[in-house]
C-alpha cells in the first residue's frame, strides 16, 4: 500500500522528467513549474494502489496537462509583441548531472518547436527524446498509433531538416564565441563581419516592454552595422559574463548592473549563422542573481576544461 511518503518518495523520483517534458513543451520555466505541481496535486489525490506504473501514470498526467497549457499559450503568443522566444535557464555544464535537461534543450532547437501543434510537439518530444514507444504515445495522446507514426514523421521533417548539418562541439562553440563578443565589445567591423554567416539572423525577444527589434533582422553587413552602433553607445554601460543557458555556452549581458539580455548561438562551418536574443526582463528573473563582470574579465576567463566561467 502506497503511504503519503511513499507517493512524496516515487513523484521526487520523476520530478526531473516531469519538469523536462513540460519545460520542451511549453518553454516557459513558471509554466513547466505549474505542470508538475499540478501533476503532483492529482497524483497525491488518485489511488496509487490502483496504477500499475506511477511513471507512465505521471508522464501522462503531464504530458496532457501541458498539451492543453500550450494550446492556450498559442494563442496568447498570437498577439505577443515582436518575435516570442523560449525563457532560457540556467543548466549546469555536466549533461551526466542533469540529464533530462541535457540533450536537445537549446534556444534554438525550442523555437523550431513552435512550429509543431500542441500534440505534435508532445508525439515528437515523447519518441525522438524522451524514448516513449509508439504504443505509449499513443495511449497519453488517445490516438491510434499509425497516427502517432504519421505526426512524428512530419515533425521531424518541419524540425529536424532545418536543424544545422554540422554543428560545433563545445570547444569550438566557445571559441568562436569569445572572439564574437571581443569584436562586438571592441568595435571591430571586420572580425564581425569575417564570423557571420552572409544570411545570418538575429531574432531579439523584448515582449514590448524593452526597446527591441519586431521583426528577425538578416544579413551580416546589417548586423555587424547593428552590434558596432550598440556597442560603441552603451560601452560604458555594459557589462558580461558567459553563462551556460539550456545546455550549451550564451552570454548574458548586463545594463547598468542589471540583467538586460541572454544571447544563445547556431554555429555552423565556423561561422554564426543564428543568434537568439532574450531580453524580456520578465525572461531574465533567473539571472538577476548572478554578479556581473566587464568583458575584459568574461574574455579572461579560462578554468581547467576551457569553459566559460
Amino acid at each position: 500500500m502506497f503511504s503519503n511518503d511513499k507517493k512524496v518518495e516515487v513523484f521526487d523520483k520523476h520530478r526531473s522528467r516531469l519538469f523536462g517534458i513540460a519545460y520542451r513543451m511549453l518553454g516557459t520555466r513558471d509554466d513547466a513549474e505549474d505542470i508538475v505541481q499540478e501533476t503532483y496535486i492529482r497524483w497525491h489525490k488518485a489511488n496509487a494502489d490502483e496504477i500499475e506504473s506511477p511513471e507512465a501514470w505521471l508522464v501522462t498526467v503531464a504530458t496532457r496537462l501541458s498539451i492543453d497549457r500550450l494550446r492556450k499559450a498559442s494563442a496568447e503568443r498570437e498577439t505577443y509583441i515582436g518575435p516570442w522566444l523560449p525563457e532560457p535557464i540556467l543548466t549546469d555544464p555536466s549533461p551526466e548531472e542533469n540529464a533530462e535537461l541535457a540533450s536537445d534543450l537549446s534556444l534554438a532547437f525550442l523555437t523550431l518547436l513552435e512550429r509543431l501543434s500542441p500534440v505534435e510537439r508532445a508525439v515528437f518530444l515523447l519518441h525522438d527524446i524522451f524514448d516513449c514507444a509508439y504504443s505509449e504515445i499513443a495511449r497519453i495522446t488517445d490516438k491510434s498509433e499509425a497516427a502517432v507514426r504519421q505526426m512524428i514523421h512530419r515533425a521531424r521533417d518541419r524540425v529536424r531538416n532545418d536543424r544545422p548539418r554540422f554543428e560545433a562541439n563545445e570547444s569550438e562553440r566557445v571559441r568562436l564565441i569569445r572572439k564574437f563578443t571581443a569584436a562586438a565589445f571592441a568595435g571591430d567591423q571586420q572580425t564581425l563581419l569575417s564570423l557571420f554567416a552572409d544570411d545570418v539572423a538575429l531574432t531579439s525577444d523584448g515582449g514590448g516592454i524593452v526597446s527591441a527589434a519586431r521583426r528577425t533582422v538578416y544579413g551580416a553587413k546589417r548586423l555587424t552595422n547593428l552590434y558596432v552602433t550598440i556597442f560603441a553607445k552603451n560601452r560604458d554601460r555594459f557589462a558580461a559574463r558567459f553563462v551556460t543557458i539550456n545546455g550549451e555556452t550564451g552570454v548574458l549581458e548586463y545594463a547598468d548592473g542589471q540583467p538586460f539580455s541572454v544571447s544563445a548561438f547556431i554555429f555552423e562551418d565556423g561561422k554564426i549563422t543564428a543568434i537568439y536574443r532574450v531580453m524580456n526582463p520578465e525572461k531574465l528573473k533567473v539571472f538577476s542573481g548572478l554578479a556581473e563582470n566587464n568583458f575584459e574579465d568574461a574574455l579572461s576567463q579560462n578554468d581547467a576544461d576551457g569553459r566559460l566561467g
